[in-house]
């Protein structure tokens, strides 16, 4: 690797916050206008993050333009790594559908860990975060600092300090009026969108509880290779560390719970629960657990059970549920039941989400109406985190305590021979770094 920067959290922060002081004093208005090349018919948009879910978010982002109209040319990708960041650009400069709208000289592919200020300085409209969610709070504070409308990846933040940077970088992109996407897709889907404002409406009385489920197999494992530092391994094998993924909870399940918030407006106050690893065993399976169960509370006293799993041959489900005084609802409208009899399902069309939260957030910038899904991706990613800290802790753990004393999860300081948070033991094992409940300090 070529980047050879140090540069410590503090150092990230200071400087993002000293660039918001100096753009805080232009109007929002003027923000929001100079941030698309007005009357030029042209999206610019930058790329930082190149892995799966990067190089998914940018060819989403083009196939919107399909139903918008906007013309999307992409002129900088950035990742931490110079192969991945190079591998996505020649992917998508190689794909017929896609090439025509990539427009990235060579000086324009930016790797280490300031790859995406050098990105944002290129002069974007619009700029894509995909990079591990750890990274989530920072690159989108320095996004919305420089000006730049912007799409982030879910989860939005893997620790409380984190969570308290995107309340503030939501305020300041709502005071410029910039437009914030966020990839919790499932609010794009009419299915979705229909089963809940039924149920909002009372379709199945009064709510009384909630259910949600992230069960499954698990992912993929990158091994260690012989010439890769510590910081090195774990940024390329990041689901496995809590300060990069926050946890299987955090990375999947936040999907889950953000349809359980969105069905009660509002996220949960407290946590309690329960979780461990049976399964995860071996060097490159990093500290996070393979099964958590939450309880969730709500203001209100309304209760929403979680599981979340990565166990092979059990049993799987990728799915939410609200019960009420009259019935039952599957929150992706594949039913609703009042007293004991299916009333409802949903059978209209279902177009790719994916593409569509791309395609609304297109039109919110060229409309430039009210746009911020940093909102609701803020409360829906720390409501993970929450039920992470009740989980590792085995403590029920109140939301504003958690926000307000919540431990960073990230490295001091970002360079390739730095050290992670969590280093292995002399036999390469992380098994001393697993959370042990009653031992384990939420706050």
């Amino acid at each position: 690797m070529s980047d050879t920067r140090r540069a410590s959290r503090r150092d990230f922060l200071k400087t993002s916050s000293a660039a918001f002081a100096g753009a805080a004093l232009a109007s929002g208005l003027s923000v929001a206008r100079s941030a698309h090349a007005a009357g030029s018919g042209e999206l610019k948009v930058v790329l930082i993050g190149c892995g799966g879910r990067g190089q998914g978010a940018i060819r989403d982002c083009m196939n919107a333009s399909k139903i918008t109209g906007e013309k999307i040319r992409l002129i900088a990708v950035a990742d931490a790594f110079e192969k991945k960041a190079r591998d996505a650009f020649d992917r998508l400069k190689k794909e017929g559908d896609y090439s025509s709208m990539v427009d990235v000289p060579d000086d324009r592919v930016f790797s280490g860990f300031d790859c995406y200020e050098k990105a944002i300085a290129v002069g974007p409209d619009l700029v894509i975060l995909a990079t591990s969610p750890g990274f989530r709070p920072i690159h989108y504070q320095a996004a919305i600092a420089a000006g730049k409308h912007v799409f982030m990846e879910k989860p939005c933040c893997v620790d409380a300090p984190g969570y308290r940077s995107l309340l503030e970088t939501n305020k300041a992109a709502d005071a410029k009026g910039l437009k914030v996407g966020v990839g919790l897709q499932r609010h794009h889907e009419p299915r979705y969108q229909e089963t809940i404002k039924r149920i909002q409406d009372g379709a199945i009385g009064d709510l009384k509880y909630l259910r949600a489920y992230w069960n499954g197999a698990g992912v993929w494992v990158r091994p260690r290779r012989p010439e890769q530092t510590e910081m090195e391994y774990q940024m390329d094998n990041w689901y496995y560390f809590v300060w990069l993924s926050g946890d299987h909870i955090c990375e999947q399940h936040v999907h889950n719970l953000d349809v359980c918030n969105w069905v009660k407006g509002g996220h949960p106050v407290e946590a309690n629960g329960m979780g461990g690893r049976q399964v995860r065993r071996g060097k490159d399976v990093g500290h996070i657990y393979d099964h958590h169960f939450i309880e969730f509370t709500y203001d209100d006293g309304t209760k929403m059970f979680s599981q979340c799993r990565h166990i092979p041959k059990c049993w799987d489900s990728v799915s939410e549920f609200a019960h009420g005084t009259k019935g039952w609802a599957d929150c992706s409208g594949k039913e609703l039941h009042v007293a004991g009899k299916k009333q409802w399902e949903f059978l209209g069309e279902r177009p790719s989400a994916m593409v569509q939260e791309h395609a609304d957030l297109q039109k919110a910038i060229r409309s430039g109406e009210p746009y911020n899904e940093g909102h609701y991706g803020a409360d829906s990613s720390f409501t993970a985190v929450l039920g992470r800290m009740a989980t590792y802790s085995g403590q029920v753990v109140k939301w504003d305590d958690a926000v307000a004393g919540g431990p960073s999860e990230m490295p001091e300081t970002y360079a390739w021979d730095a050290k992670p948070p969590v280093l292995p033991d002399e036999s390469g094992s992380y098994e001393h770094a697993v959370a042990m409940p009653g031992i384990y300090k939420a706050y």
